[in-house]
């Protein structure tokens, strides 16, 4: 077959040898079979984010640390370079799933490297050697769908006790080799922990499960897995091995919304005064601010006064000879050829 122009730069660096054919064309990639070696594996082609149906939904992004906070910066600003981290961000996300689920025991596809994205990685096939269908492409008896929907909910288990949950979850996402079923399609895994869509994502991966099994078996859609395994991992208390019921009693205890109000109510006021406290001028809390003080220099202090007869400061020391006053004030000087003059 032709070979598509994405891989080229693959083949002339002897990254694989061979292209053999398409397997499937998806809303974020096209897979394509290839040769490395004596090895059949499969290269998944990424799509540009503008020719990508599933969008980079900020949901998905959320928790996930860029390499630095320049990176971080131009990703929230959509500068040139923050879109390529982004997209970088995006391919990512998907290996190191992979490389995590995989350690923690699930069904998932090997990765071997990224390059120029494209991810190359295993290719799930059947009893006969071929691609593996998807889920979506069978039709299963009642044992086998509830067979199927137990191994995968064992698998998002152990999946959510690792911190990570796919997202996208469902029949479309899910391939079936002689084994069972094998979880694919990870770029919008979400970080369990540091995501506040977590468990409304979990939920909806959960429940696709059960809405497509329970076209062969009704009675799957009775089984309340999703609230059952959430509020033991919101408790500390979920593990791989947790043995479920399918069961989950929902809390029958009323809301007291009176004094849900009140204590918000409380907050409110309690923010407002400190607030006002802070922009109160100094005034009017009765302190007044010192005299200012450069640097260096000592506060200068205004002169008290001295004298308490007339309110005058600093009055000239007593001298004999020269006429003072009595206490009526200040007598005058002789004045030269005329008479002298006196209050007293």
């Amino acid at each position: 077959m032709k070979i598509p122009s994405r891989l080229i730069p693959l083949v002339e660096d002897g990254i694989i040898d061979e292209v053999i054919g398409q397997v499937k064309s998806g809303k974020e990639a096209d897979v394509f079979t290839v040769r490395v070696g004596e090895e059949i594996r499969c290269a998944k082609v990424y799509k540009e984010a503008n020719n990508r149906s599933f969008r980079q939904a900020v949901q998905y992004q959320e928790g996930r640390k860029a390499q630095s906070s320049r990176d971080a910066r131009a990703m929230a600003k959509r500068t040139h370079h923050g879109k390529k981290e982004a997209e970088a961000s995006w391919m990512n996300a998907e290996v190191k799933a992979l490389n995590v689920l995989s350690a923690a025991g699930l069904r998932v596809p090997e990765p071997f490297g990224l390059f120029d994205g494209v991810l190359i990685m295993e290719l799930i096939v059947d009893a006969e050697g071929r691609p593996a269908p998807r889920l979506n492409d069978l039709s299963l008896t009642p044992d086998e769908a509830l067979q199927y929907h137990e191994d995968l909910i064992a698998q998002v288990v152990r999946m959510l006790c690792a911190g990570i949950i796919h997202g996208d979850l469902s029949e479309f996402n899910v391939l079936v080799d002689a084994y069972g079923p094998v979880i694919i399609d990870l770029p919008q895994a979400v970080n369990a922990a540091g995501n506040s869509n977590a468990g409304v994502l979990f939920a909806r991966d959960v429940n696709n499960l059960a809405h497509y099994f329970s076209r062969f078996e009704p009675g799957i859609l009775t089984l309340k897995y999703a609230k059952e395994i959430w509020a033991l991992y919101e408790k500390g208390k979920l593990t791989p091995d947790v043995n479920l019921t399918g069961i989950f009693e929902e809390s029958t205890k009323k809301v007291d919304v009176v004094s849900v109000l009140t204590v918000i109510g409380d907050a409110q006021k309690e923010h407002e005064a400190r607030l006002l406290r802070k922009a109160k001028p100094a005034a009017d809390t009765g302190l007044s601010p010192k005299p200012w003080q450069g640097r260096g220099q000592r506060n200068i202090e205004p002169e008290k006064p001295q004298h308490k007869g007339d309110g005058r400061t600093n009055p000239k020391p007593f001298s004999p000879g020269k006429p003072q006053s009595n206490q009526g004030g200040w007598g005058r000087r002789p004045t030269p050829g005329g008479p002298q003059i006196s209050r007293f």
